[in-house]
């Protein structure tokens, strides 16, 4: 029998940036917590770095993840919003890797696709699969609902990221 593999998705953001704890034993999903990390817009945007950083490190010292999965960034017409969130994701990057964690990404589309079937499938439609996959689960916002989503989807596809981060290191990568 395995041990369970606990997983931390991430959601980034610069408003919130959401969390989702899961464990995993075989083909069993587990929730374990989730929630969101919140910056103050009117802090200048070190300040706000460093609100998701202690939030998410936090997260880890709570619930001591073995792996982390971020969403890859969204690209749309606004390059400043696209950078501020950029800059947001490097810190959801940033303290899992600073923590040992292997750290997983993993398109949007991809996430959306496992969790509902389809590539294009609304945040009502996430949250409410993630109700039936998570049963016990309770995000209060979309942020956390995506955040846990992301750790699913890593559950589904761990493995072939695992021998992926595996390859990319042995290469010295």
């Amino acid at each position: 029998m395995r041990a369970a593999i606990r997983i931390l998705g991430i959601d980034p953001g610069l408003r919130r940036t959401g969390w989702g704890v899961i464990d995993v034993e075989g083909n069993r999903l587990a929730y374990v917590a989730c929630g969101s990390v919140a910056s103050d817009e009117r802090d200048a945007m070190g300040a706000r770095l460093v609100a998701i950083h202690d939030g998410l490190a936090r997260v880890i010292g709570d619930f001591s993840p073995a792996e982390a999965a971020v969403e890859a960034t969204f690209v749309n017409k606004d390059a400043s919003a696209t950078l501020k969130l950029g800059q947001a994701r490097g810190v959801a990057l940033l303290v899992p890797a600073l923590a040992g964690l292997a750290v997983a990404e993993y398109a949007p589309n991809l996430v959306k696709k496992t969790i509902v079937g389809a590539g294009h499938a609304e945040k009502d439609q996430i949250r409410m699969m993630i109700g039936m996959l998570l049963p016990k689960a309770t995000p209060q916002t979309h942020d956390a609902a995506d955040a846990l989503a992301i750790a699913v989807c890593h559950a589904h596809h761990r493995t072939s990221a695992v021998a992926r981060a595996a390859l990319a290191k042995a290469a010295g990568g």
